[in-house]
This record gives structure tokens, sequence and C-alpha cells, in this order.
């Protein structure tokens, strides 16, 4: 998955700037540490697309109907099974 990077610039850029002030002097070298282990954490993260979410999403919707109409046929079997004994 790839991550955007101006939404990972501007997250690193709030931690950086909700820093206790004693230690904003370091400000740019801590906004991009701060990135970095975003980054790396982020990559670690077994995390999908959101396109492959969708197409996961239909896969079980489309799954799930064919499921209700083996059952409502199953059923139906049944019935007929049980008239006939």
């Amino acid at each position: 998955m790839q991550i955007d990077p101006t939404t990972l610039d501007a997250l690193a850029r709030r931690l950086a700037q909700a820093v206790p002030p004693g230690l904003n002097s370091l400000g740019d070298e801590l906004e991009r540490n701060l990135k970095a282990v975003l980054q790396t954490g982020l990559k670690n993260l077994d995390l999908v697309t959101r396109e492959e979410f969708e197409v996961q999403r239909g896969v079980l919707g489309r799954t799930r109907q064919r499921l209700e109409q083996l059952q409502e046929r199953l059923d139906e079997l049944e019935k007929g099974l049980s008239q006939k004994g």
C-alpha cells in the first residue's frame, strides 16, 4: 500500500507541534524523525487500499447473496422430501 506523502507530512508536522516547548528547538529534525518513524510503522502494518477493500466487500456481498439463494433452495428440497415421506 502506498502512503500519501502529503498526509504523512501533515501528521508529522502536527506531532512535532505537539511536542513540549523546550523541545521545539529541534524543529525540522524532530519533524523528519517523526515522519521516518511513521513511515516505518505504517509500512509494517498489514493494510489494504480502499480499492482492494471495496473489491473484497463486493465479493463478500455476492457470496452472501449466493449463500442465501442456496439456503432457500435447500429449504425447498428438504420441505419436498418431508412431504414425500
